[in-house]
Protein backbone atom coordinates (compact mmCIF):
# COMPACT_ATOMS: atom_id res chain seq x y z
CA UNK A 1 0.00 0.00 0.00
CA UNK A 2 1.07 3.44 -0.76
CA UNK A 3 2.47 5.75 2.08
CA UNK A 4 -0.21 8.31 1.21
CA UNK A 5 -3.03 6.19 1.50
CA UNK A 6 -2.31 5.40 5.17
CA UNK A 7 -3.51 7.31 7.84
CA UNK A 8 -1.56 9.27 10.71
CA UNK A 9 -2.35 6.58 12.69
CA UNK A 10 -1.45 3.89 10.37
CA UNK A 11 1.75 5.80 9.38
CA UNK A 12 2.84 6.51 13.40
CA UNK A 13 2.22 2.38 14.04
CA UNK A 14 4.17 1.58 10.97
CA UNK A 15 7.26 3.68 12.22
CA UNK A 16 7.41 2.33 15.42
CA UNK A 17 7.31 -1.13 14.30
CA UNK A 18 10.45 -0.16 12.25
CA UNK A 19 11.91 1.14 15.90
CA UNK A 20 10.98 -2.05 17.17
CA UNK A 21 12.85 -3.68 14.69
CA UNK A 22 16.02 -1.57 14.83
CA UNK A 23 15.86 -0.01 11.19
CA UNK A 24 17.74 3.28 10.81
CA UNK A 25 15.78 6.07 10.02
CA UNK A 26 16.44 8.13 7.26
CA UNK A 27 15.52 11.76 6.07
CA UNK A 28 12.88 10.92 3.53
CA UNK A 29 11.17 8.48 5.28
CA UNK A 30 7.79 9.33 7.16
CA UNK A 31 8.65 10.07 10.84
CA UNK A 32 6.36 11.75 13.31
CA UNK A 33 6.71 15.37 13.81
CA UNK A 34 7.62 14.93 17.69
CA UNK A 35 10.55 12.97 16.60
CA UNK A 36 11.88 15.24 14.46
CA UNK A 37 11.21 18.13 16.29
CA UNK A 38 13.42 15.93 19.40
CA UNK A 39 16.02 15.13 17.16
CA UNK A 40 16.35 19.04 16.24
CA UNK A 41 16.58 20.18 19.52
CA UNK A 42 19.37 17.20 20.36
CA UNK A 43 21.80 17.53 17.66
CA UNK A 44 21.17 21.10 17.27
CA UNK A 45 22.47 21.71 20.99
CA UNK A 46 25.16 18.91 20.54
CA UNK A 47 26.23 20.83 17.69
CA UNK A 48 26.65 24.03 19.82
CA UNK A 49 28.66 22.53 22.47
CA UNK A 50 31.23 21.28 19.98
CA UNK A 51 31.55 25.10 18.51
CA UNK A 52 31.32 26.54 22.15
CA UNK A 53 33.85 23.85 23.48
CA UNK A 54 36.61 25.36 21.07
CA UNK A 55 36.63 28.64 23.59
CA UNK A 56 38.03 27.48 26.59
CA UNK A 57 41.00 25.19 24.99
CA UNK A 58 41.37 27.25 22.34
CA UNK A 59 42.11 30.32 25.31
CA UNK A 60 45.15 28.06 26.07
CA UNK A 61 46.91 27.21 22.60
CA UNK A 62 49.19 29.94 22.97
CA UNK A 63 50.12 29.10 26.68
CA UNK A 64 50.93 25.91 25.89
CA UNK A 65 53.92 24.42 27.76
CA UNK A 66 55.64 23.26 24.35
CA UNK A 67 55.33 23.29 20.41
CA UNK A 68 54.04 19.14 20.64
CA UNK A 69 51.55 20.60 22.61
CA UNK A 70 50.56 23.02 20.99
CA UNK A 71 50.73 21.31 17.49
CA UNK A 72 47.96 18.70 19.54
CA UNK A 73 45.59 21.01 20.92
CA UNK A 74 45.79 23.13 17.68
CA UNK A 75 44.62 19.85 16.29
CA UNK A 76 41.90 19.05 19.05
CA UNK A 77 40.25 22.21 18.87
CA UNK A 78 40.18 22.06 15.20
CA UNK A 79 38.13 18.50 14.94
CA UNK A 80 35.92 20.41 17.75
CA UNK A 81 34.84 22.44 14.79
CA UNK A 82 34.61 20.39 12.25
CA UNK A 83 32.20 17.94 14.84
CA UNK A 84 29.90 20.75 15.37
CA UNK A 85 29.86 20.82 11.34
CA UNK A 86 28.74 17.75 10.87
CA UNK A 87 26.39 17.20 12.83
CA UNK A 88 24.47 20.90 11.99
CA UNK A 89 24.83 19.27 8.72
CA UNK A 90 22.85 16.07 9.70
CA UNK A 91 20.50 18.54 11.28
CA UNK A 92 19.85 20.36 8.23
CA UNK A 93 18.68 16.93 6.91
CA UNK A 94 15.32 17.42 9.16
CA UNK A 95 14.65 20.24 7.43
CA UNK A 96 16.07 23.05 9.33
CA UNK A 97 18.25 25.62 8.27
CA UNK A 98 21.93 26.20 9.49
CA UNK A 99 20.71 30.22 9.83
CA UNK A 100 17.84 28.93 12.46
CA UNK A 101 20.03 26.97 14.29
CA UNK A 102 22.37 29.65 15.09
CA UNK A 103 19.74 32.27 15.64
CA UNK A 104 18.38 29.88 18.58
CA UNK A 105 21.52 29.42 19.63
CA UNK A 106 23.03 33.34 19.96
CA UNK A 107 19.59 34.27 21.02
CA UNK A 108 19.73 32.09 23.93
CA UNK A 109 16.76 29.91 22.92
CA UNK A 110 19.16 27.14 22.07
CA UNK A 111 21.21 25.69 25.14
CA UNK A 112 24.79 24.02 25.07
CA UNK A 113 26.59 21.25 27.01
CA UNK A 114 27.05 23.10 30.83
CA UNK A 115 30.44 21.92 31.15
CA UNK A 116 31.75 24.87 28.84
CA UNK A 117 30.84 27.31 31.05
CA UNK A 118 33.54 26.36 33.62
CA UNK A 119 37.05 28.31 33.39
CA UNK A 120 39.89 27.10 32.18
CA UNK A 121 42.52 28.12 34.80
CA UNK A 122 46.07 26.32 34.05
CA UNK A 123 47.11 23.77 31.69
CA UNK A 124 46.08 20.54 34.14
CA UNK A 125 42.16 22.22 32.81
CA UNK A 126 43.33 20.73 28.89
CA UNK A 127 44.59 17.59 30.78
CA UNK A 128 41.09 17.41 32.98
CA UNK A 129 38.51 18.10 29.69
CA UNK A 130 40.32 15.68 27.59
CA UNK A 131 40.34 13.23 30.01
CA UNK A 132 36.65 13.66 31.93
CA UNK A 133 34.85 15.58 29.29
CA UNK A 134 35.35 13.89 25.97
CA UNK A 135 35.85 10.52 28.01
CA UNK A 136 32.43 11.36 29.07
CA UNK A 137 31.22 11.76 25.34
CA UNK A 138 33.12 9.12 24.31
CA UNK A 139 30.50 7.00 26.24
CA UNK A 140 27.29 9.22 25.45
CA UNK A 141 28.16 9.41 21.82
CA UNK A 142 29.32 5.70 21.03
CA UNK A 143 25.65 4.76 22.30
CA UNK A 144 24.20 7.63 19.88
CA UNK A 145 26.53 5.97 16.55
CA UNK A 146 23.86 2.99 16.89
CA UNK A 147 20.86 5.32 17.44
CA UNK A 148 17.72 5.13 14.75
CA UNK A 149 18.36 8.40 13.03
CA UNK A 150 20.75 7.92 10.22
CA UNK A 151 22.73 11.10 9.65
CA UNK A 152 22.64 11.43 13.42
CA UNK A 153 24.26 8.17 13.81
CA UNK A 154 27.03 7.92 11.16
CA UNK A 155 28.44 11.21 12.18
CA UNK A 156 29.13 9.80 15.63
CA UNK A 157 31.23 7.22 14.29
CA UNK A 158 33.88 9.33 12.91
CA UNK A 159 33.60 11.65 16.04
CA UNK A 160 33.87 8.72 18.40
CA UNK A 161 37.55 8.06 16.90
CA UNK A 162 38.34 11.33 16.95
CA UNK A 163 37.24 11.84 20.70
CA UNK A 164 39.00 9.12 21.91
CA UNK A 165 42.31 10.92 20.39
CA UNK A 166 41.21 13.77 22.43
CA UNK A 167 40.54 11.38 25.42
CA UNK A 168 44.19 9.89 25.03
CA UNK A 169 45.89 13.13 24.68
CA UNK A 170 43.82 14.66 28.18
CA UNK A 171 45.04 11.60 30.23
CA UNK A 172 48.62 11.71 28.75
CA UNK A 173 48.72 15.47 30.26
CA UNK A 174 47.63 14.33 33.40
CA UNK A 175 49.66 11.56 33.57
CA UNK A 176 52.86 13.59 32.79
CA UNK A 177 52.31 16.14 35.50
CA UNK A 178 51.85 13.02 38.11
CA UNK A 179 55.13 12.10 37.75
CA UNK A 180 55.93 15.78 37.69
CA UNK A 181 57.08 18.15 41.02
CA UNK A 182 54.95 18.38 43.56
CA UNK A 183 53.13 21.78 42.26
CA UNK A 184 52.64 19.99 38.98
CA UNK A 185 51.08 17.24 40.42
CA UNK A 186 48.88 19.53 42.90
CA UNK A 187 48.02 21.76 39.58
CA UNK A 188 46.44 18.31 38.18
CA UNK A 189 44.72 17.13 41.44
CA UNK A 190 43.10 20.74 41.50
CA UNK A 191 41.98 20.29 38.22
CA UNK A 192 40.19 17.44 38.62
CA UNK A 193 38.68 18.64 41.93
CA UNK A 194 37.03 21.40 39.56
CA UNK A 195 36.24 18.97 37.07
CA UNK A 196 34.86 15.52 38.23
CA UNK A 197 31.01 16.65 39.43
CA UNK A 198 30.49 19.02 36.24
CA UNK A 199 31.16 15.75 34.41
CA UNK A 200 28.77 13.82 36.10
CA UNK A 201 26.53 16.55 35.17
CA UNK A 202 27.30 16.03 31.88
CA UNK A 203 24.98 13.15 31.38
CA UNK A 204 21.67 14.89 32.82
CA UNK A 205 19.73 14.44 35.53
CA UNK A 206 18.08 11.19 36.24
CA UNK A 207 15.62 10.10 32.86
CA UNK A 208 12.33 10.26 35.50
CA UNK A 209 13.03 14.38 36.01
CA UNK A 210 13.73 15.27 31.99
CA UNK A 211 11.00 16.21 29.82
CA UNK A 212 12.11 14.23 26.80
CA UNK A 213 13.93 11.20 27.84
CA UNK A 214 10.74 9.40 27.28
CA UNK A 215 10.23 9.40 24.09
CA UNK A 216 14.03 9.34 23.07
CA UNK A 217 14.50 6.01 25.01
CA UNK A 218 11.16 4.88 23.08
CA UNK A 219 12.20 6.08 19.88
CA UNK A 220 15.83 4.76 20.48
CA UNK A 221 17.38 7.82 20.02
CA UNK A 222 18.88 7.04 23.13
CA UNK A 223 19.17 3.67 23.99
CA UNK A 224 20.24 3.91 27.85
CA UNK A 225 19.01 6.05 30.65
CA UNK A 226 21.28 9.04 31.86
CA UNK A 227 22.28 7.43 34.73
CA UNK A 228 23.13 4.14 33.05
CA UNK A 229 25.58 6.12 31.24
CA UNK A 230 26.51 8.45 33.99
CA UNK A 231 27.49 4.62 35.95
CA UNK A 232 29.34 3.13 33.05
CA UNK A 233 31.55 6.19 32.87
CA UNK A 234 32.35 6.39 36.69
CA UNK A 235 32.92 2.29 36.53
CA UNK A 236 35.71 2.99 33.51
CA UNK A 237 37.02 6.19 35.10
CA UNK A 238 38.16 5.44 39.05
CA UNK A 239 40.73 2.58 37.98
CA UNK A 240 42.01 4.91 35.23
CA UNK A 241 42.15 7.41 38.11
CA UNK A 242 43.82 4.78 40.13
CA UNK A 243 46.64 3.89 37.91
CA UNK A 244 48.58 7.45 38.01
CA UNK A 245 47.45 8.51 41.66
CA UNK A 246 44.93 11.08 41.10
CA UNK A 247 42.16 11.07 43.60
CA UNK A 248 38.37 11.47 42.80
CA UNK A 249 36.66 14.06 44.99
CA UNK A 250 34.35 12.06 46.01
CA UNK A 251 34.21 10.61 49.93
CA UNK A 252 31.62 8.55 49.33
CA UNK A 253 33.04 6.40 45.80
CA UNK A 254 33.93 2.99 46.52
CA UNK A 255 33.28 -0.23 44.79
CA UNK A 256 30.06 -2.35 45.37
CA UNK A 257 30.31 -5.72 44.82
CA UNK A 258 26.96 -7.20 45.02
CA UNK A 259 26.00 -4.52 41.95
CA UNK A 260 29.26 -4.91 40.43
CA UNK A 261 29.74 -1.08 40.04
CA UNK A 262 30.79 1.96 42.30
CA UNK A 263 28.66 3.93 44.51
CA UNK A 264 29.33 7.58 44.22
CA UNK A 265 28.12 10.91 46.29
CA UNK A 266 25.41 13.03 45.28
CA UNK A 267 25.21 15.11 42.44
CA UNK A 268 24.76 18.94 43.03
CA UNK A 269 21.75 19.16 40.81
CA UNK A 270 20.60 22.86 41.87
CA UNK A 271 24.18 23.75 40.74
CA UNK A 272 23.68 21.97 37.10
CA UNK A 273 20.21 23.67 36.81
CA UNK A 274 22.13 27.34 37.74
CA UNK A 275 24.32 27.13 34.88
CA UNK A 276 22.29 25.27 32.35
CA UNK A 277 19.47 28.70 32.87
CA UNK A 278 22.78 30.95 32.05
CA UNK A 279 23.92 31.56 35.81
CA UNK A 280 27.50 29.86 35.86
CA UNK A 281 31.34 30.97 35.53
CA UNK A 282 31.43 31.85 32.12
CA UNK A 283 28.21 31.88 30.59
CA UNK A 284 27.94 35.22 29.56
CA UNK A 285 31.45 35.17 28.17
CA UNK A 286 31.20 32.41 25.77
CA UNK A 287 27.57 33.54 24.55
CA UNK A 288 29.59 37.10 24.01
CA UNK A 289 32.45 35.74 22.52
CA UNK A 290 30.04 33.35 20.45
CA UNK A 291 27.58 36.38 19.10
CA UNK A 292 31.21 38.31 18.38
CA UNK A 293 32.55 35.40 16.51
CA UNK A 294 29.23 35.40 14.56
CA UNK A 295 28.90 39.42 14.02
CA UNK A 296 32.71 39.70 12.82
CA UNK A 297 32.67 36.73 10.44
CA UNK A 298 30.07 38.63 8.53
CA UNK A 299 31.91 39.78 5.98
CA UNK A 300 33.22 35.99 4.96
CA UNK A 301 29.50 35.13 4.30
CA UNK A 302 28.88 38.47 2.45
CA UNK A 303 31.61 37.39 -0.22
CA UNK A 304 30.47 33.49 -0.46
CA UNK A 305 26.94 35.04 -1.09
CA UNK A 306 28.66 36.90 -3.48
CA UNK A 307 30.52 34.87 -5.02
CA UNK A 308 27.91 32.18 -5.51
CA UNK A 309 26.22 34.65 -7.66
CA UNK A 310 28.61 35.80 -9.88
CA UNK A 311 28.84 32.42 -10.73
CA UNK A 312 25.37 31.92 -11.45
CA UNK A 313 25.44 34.84 -13.35
CA UNK A 314 28.18 34.02 -15.44
CA UNK A 315 26.77 30.33 -15.71
CA UNK A 316 23.39 32.11 -17.20
CA UNK A 317 25.20 34.68 -19.47
CA UNK A 318 27.28 31.95 -21.32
Amino acid sequence: MSIKNLTEEELEKRFHDRIEKGEIIEPKDWMPERYRKQLIRMMSQHAHSEVVGMLPEGNWITRAPSLRRKAVLLAKVQDEGGHGLYIYCGTETLGISREEMLDGFLTGKAKYSSIFNYPTLNWADMGAIGWLVDGAAIVNQTVLAKCSYGPYSRAMVRICKEENFHHKQGYEILATMMKGTDAQKQMAQDAINRFWWPSLMMFGPSDKDSPNSGDLLKWKVKLFSNDELRQRFIDRTVPQAENIGIKLPDPLLKWNEAKGHYDHGDINWEEFYNVINGRGPCNKQRMKQRRDAHINGEWVRDAVVAHEEKKKSEKVAA
